[in-house]
């Protein structure tokens, strides 16, 4: 009888034992930051196993005894940032507020950190990392005691939202961040162009024509508010009644 084989590993580094490190200077923990502030710095495609391990004055092949592929040091990468994010205890009576107080945290940090966004969704099992188990815990506990009868669905649609729009934001930003200008100098060049554009359709020029916002920022924030607000009312409906 031919042995029986065993499965394929998860790819994911979740889903494998760790090893100890053979070089003490040298940990999961200070390749994952490093590796983050080169994130946040030149973006994903900047980042390379090479770069990181010249970075840390460490050859390649020291890395990959603590994180085997780029792949797995994404998923810990955003597993790192994930942690920023706040979320108020489950316990709140207020719900909105305190889902709200959530969705912004997770916008806040996605900003600071422009490459998130993109590659959560990518970054293989990502959602297995403890702190963004932690973090879906904490948001089913919001809904639960909400009294929602399905926290998963509720959590899904926060976050649709929530990351759709960040990407969306970080991406403009990243954009701005590389022309050298400030977001007002950078709308100001932009929207004669976008003027012309729109001026042959009737229901997109009266909004080009209006002026350039005095503050940008601002402007993007009441923007995400008002779609959350949207999200929160239709999630409302979902309660019993």
């Amino acid at each position: 009888m031919a042995a029986r084989t065993k499965p394929n590993p998860i790819p994911s580094v979740w889903a494998r034992e760790r090893r100890e490190p053979e070089q003490p200077s040298l940990s999961r923990e200070s390749i994952v930051r490093e590796a983050v502030a080169m994130l946040d710095a030149d973006g994903v495609e900047a980042l390379s196993m090479r770069k990181l391990g010249a970075r840390l004055n460490a050859g390649a092949t020291s890395l990959y005894r603590h994180v085997a592929t780029k792949d797995e040091l994404m998923e810990l990468a955003v597993d790192e940032v994930a942690a920023e994010i706040r979320v108020p205890a489950g316990a709140d009576p207020d719900w909105r507020a305190a889902v709200a107080e959530a969705a912004q945290s997770f916008r806040a940090t996605a900003l600071r950190h422009p490459w998130v966004s993109s590659v959560m969704g990518q970054a293989g099992l990502v959602y297995l990392g403890p702190n963004l188990m932690s973090f879906s815990e904490r948001l089913a506990a919001l809904f639960t005691s909400a009294g929602f009868p399905e926290p998963d669905q509720a959590i899904s649609t926060l976050l649709a939202y929530t990351l759709g729009m960040s990407t969306t934001e970080a991406a403009w930003l990243t954009t701005v961040a590389r022309s050298g200008q400030t977001e007002a100098e950078f709308i100001d060049r932009l929207m004669p162009a976008a003027q012309e554009a729109a001026a042959g359709h009737t229901n997109l020029a009266a909004s080009y024509a209006e002026p350039t916002p005095r503050d940008p920022a601002r402007d993007r924030d009441a923007k995400f508010a008002y779609g959350l607000d949207v999200v929160l009312d239709g999630l409302a409906l979902r309660l019993p009644r």
